[in-house]
């Protein structure tokens, strides 16, 4: 039976998740997420930027990504990605199977409100995790751009902070997202 096509439409934006296969690390070291972070920078030019990320965390074992489309479906994006990372992955380490569990899972964010809870859900994962006590703490995510903590690289802010009026967008970004703390 074929698998079930993800929802999608031109311009949608998509909430993505991709587990470890058996819930197993999928990032051991710090090299290891750089690396994943260029392909998913590669992976944007590779494609005339007709995807953007507005968001990341990639945590130990799964990875969540806030990805929006222009004119194709997130499909070609996260194969390129992932196929890449995993022989990477298996190469490095000497890896045989798997390394991600079953497809990627995405979620199709309907609505402004969704979107800005998502963006938050992702950077709160490693508090939620207990890997940190505030998100700007956590090196592998997109939160200290947001914040001005850290120079912007591979996304574009310009599209969440739109949602909050006055000078600042960065301050009120960052008391939306750690309100729920």
């Amino acid at each position: 039976m074929p698998r079930q096509k993800h929802k999608w439409y031109p311009g949608a934006e998509l909430h993505v998740i991709a587990r470890g296969n058996h819930k197993n690390d999928i990032f051991r070291d710090k090299i290891d997420y750089e690396v994943y972070l260029n392909y998913l920078q590669e992976a944007i030019k590779y494609y005339d930027d007709k995807y953007h990320i507005d968001a990341y965390v990639l945590m130990t074992n799964h990875v969540h990504l806030l990805v929006g489309t222009e004119d194709r479906d997130i499909s070609d994006f996260v194969r390129r990605v992932h196929s890449r990372y995993a022989s990477n992955f298996n190469k490095k380490y000497n890896y045989v199977g798997h390394l991600f569990q079953d497809r990627y899972k995405s979620e199709l964010i309907q609505d402004d409100r969704y979107f800005l809870e998502v963006s938050r859900y992702i950077h709160l994962n490693p508090v939620r995790a207990n890997m940190v006590k505030l998100p700007e703490e956590y090196k592998w995510s997109s939160y200290g751009m947001y914040i001005g903590k850290a120079k912007e690289r591979l996304i574009s802010s310009d599209k969440i902070l739109s949602y909050f009026r006055g000078d600042s967008k960065a301050e009120l970004y960052k008391a939306f997202v750690e309100s729920v703390i």
